[in-house]
């Protein structure tokens, strides 16, 4: 990781580390986005090793201090959640571009950083597609249990549709090889028509 790479992530974990709901993680209360944060880091390094340095930076960003902004704000309907969606990547492209001026990347890197936070151009622009896989991988391995016992299984069905919908081939590849909770296997089985 260069320097600056390093500053940066240091930085949207320093944020992050703010939020107030915690999660359990190997015995000990941790920060959800700080998790968050890092889950992605991690699988992209797996997913993506090579990946550019602004994907690195974006994957890293994904969330950053998404619960100031919660959904219970927005209407409890498909165009609520849509906005909040959009809210959701205009403020962490926000605050991340914010971040990476201070960190002293230039203006190209920080408007790119920006774009794939705001996923303008999944499935056109490999960048914005690789990010979008890391993210669906993560929720497939970390959060899609905890998802399915809290809502009706035909609604389930139909996420982990529009997830893997949302993946590309080599995303789909990574899907099948994670370590998934058997219930969740069982669902992206039964999604997928298998």
């Amino acid at each position: 990781m260069t320097d600056r790479l390093t500053r940066a992530h240091e930085r949207f974990d320093a944020m992050n580390e703010e939020d107030p709901h915690l999660e359990v993680v190997n015995g000990a209360e941790v920060p959800k986005e700080l998790v968050y944060g890092r889950r992605m880091s991690s699988r992209q390094e797996r997913f993506a090793p090579d990946a550019p340095e602004t994907v690195k930076l974006a994957v890293r960003a994904q969330h950053l201090r998404r619960w100031t902004l919660p959904r219970s704000d927005f209407p409890m309907d498909r165009a609520g959640y849509l906005t909040w969606r959009t809210r959701c990547a205009k403020m962490h492209a926000d605050l991340a571009a914010e971040v990476l001026g201070e960190v002293g990347y230039d203006e190209d890197t920080v408007a790119r950083v920006r774009k794939l936070l705001t996923k303008r151009g999944l499935k056109s622009d490999p960048e914005v597609q690789m990010l979008e896989d890391v993210a669906c991988l993560v929720f497939l391995e970390h959060y899609a249990a905890d998802f399915a016992g809290q809502h009706e299984h035909a609604k389930v069905i139909d996420i982990v549709q529009k997830t893997w919908a949302k993946m590309s081939d080599a995303g789909h590849a990574a899907a099948l090889e994670l370590p998934l909770d058997p219930g969740v296997k069982a669902v992206v089985e039964e999604a997928l028509g298998g």
